[in-house]
């Protein structure tokens, strides 16, 4: 029996179970049939932040921001472009802290955008303060190539 990881679906949040060797880029959801990966950040409400978080094998970076923030809007396209380099090997998730007050208290984000790495449902880092694409690329392959 070959080993599998767990990839929760960007659209529907259901988890997909994906043979280790398999290409997570071109593999589609059981449920919605929707693809697993598009190279965007997900928009992530309470439930779908969870779910990513808790049951996802893969490593996921979460942007937290508002929509008052210019620095959180300044990133945005960076952090879009950093999806398309980053993945399928880390989900993208975009919490938007004014919608999801209570995630954003739990998380302790004190400030905006604050990017959150999360690595079987752990906290491995987080950084505040705005970024460009290359910035946050290296920033993540720095903390995932930490882990062991």
């Amino acid at each position: 029996m070959s080993a599998t990881r767990h990839i929760v679906c960007p659209h529907c949040a259901a988890v997909n179970r994906l043979a280790a060797n398999r290409d997570a880029g071109s593999g589609k959801c059981g449920v919605c049939k929707q693809t697993l990966f598009d190279g965007h950040p997900v928009d992530a409400d309470t439930e779908m932040y969870a779910r990513q978080i808790s049951r996802s094998d893969i490593p996921v970076l979460v942007d937290v921001w508002a929509p008052w923030c210019g620095p959180c809007r300044m990133m945005a396209p960076a952090y879009a472009e950093a999806a398309k380099i980053l993945e399928p090997g880390v989900r993208m998730v975009k919490l938007n802290s004014e919608e999801h007050q209570q995630v954003a208290a739990m998380l302790g984000v004190r400030g905006v955008p604050t990017l959150v790495l999360f690595q079987g449902g752990r906290e491995l880092a987080r950084r505040s303060g705005a970024m460009n694409t290359r910035q946050i690329v290296d920033w993540t392959r720095a903390h995932l190539h930490n882990v062991q």
